[in-house]
């Protein structure tokens, strides 16, 4: 059942992403790593529904989520960047297909990887980030979601690819089979993928490709 909330806080994470903050419906429950359906409380708005994932955790006594911007297309994302503390919210149903198997690679491209900000934070909480690495795929610098968040718990373990911009110390270009080859954990070790249809599909052959059994995929489309 549809729930409306307040928003407590917007804030500019990027230059194209926000990070929402409201108050928690009662009685919501959720797996880490999960999204909702999400429509703006205006009128027009109001049955628009976008899928959003939870950056919060389920015990946290808010919500959170983290949501890539696209003005040009004078949708829902752009219609948040209108909003402010004390806008409504409405909160529909929970879904979505990933979760937390085990130590593992995670290979997130852009916005994708909001399901993989709440599962490392939950990591984070319980002491447990282990062996785990990120590779995070975006088109420049500037559009790295939490960086110095993910350079602080991960260190080496945390891999940028920059497609349309060349850095020292960044990898160029696309994530590659080689580039994930480098990166596995070996036998026994999860991949975790989430990100724009294409990308997974490449993702999907890369690991095909070097061996990687269904059973270790654990995947999110968007």
């Amino acid at each position: 059942m549809a729930q409306t909330v307040k928003i407590n806080s917007i804030d500019h994470v990027t230059h194209d992403v926000l990070r929402i903050n409201a108050e928690k419906p009662a009685g919501l429950d959720f797996i880490v790593g999960q999204a909702v359906d999400v429509a703006i409380n205006k009128p027009g708005w109001e049955d628009q529904w976008r899928s959003f994932t939870f950056t919060s955790l389920p015990e946290d006594n808010h919500i959170e989520f983290t949501i890539k911007t696209y003005p040009s297309h004078q949708g829902v994302t752009n219609e948040l960047l209108s909003l402010k503390a004390g806008d409504e919210l409405i909160i529909g149903d929970v879904y979505g297909d990933i979760q937390y198997k085990g130590e593992g690679l995670f290979i997130a491209g852009g916005a994708g990887i909001t399901p993989f900000l709440a599962i490392l934070k939950d990591l984070e909480k319980k002491h447990k980030i282990g062996n785990n690495k990120l590779l995070f795929a975006n088109r420049t610098k500037a559009d790295i979601i939490d960086e110095q968040k993910f350079n602080q718990l991960l260190g080496e373990k945390f891999i940028n690819v920059l497609s349309h911009e060349e850095v020292p110390g960044y990898e160029h270009g696309f994530i590659s089979a080689d580039l994930i080859k480098k990166h596995h954990l070996g036998d026994g070790c999860y991949f975790y993928l989430c990100g724009p249809g294409p990308m997974m599909d490449a993702m999907e052959g890369h690991l095909s490709a070097i061996g990687v059994s269904e059973e270790y995929i654990i995947k999110e489309g968007f």
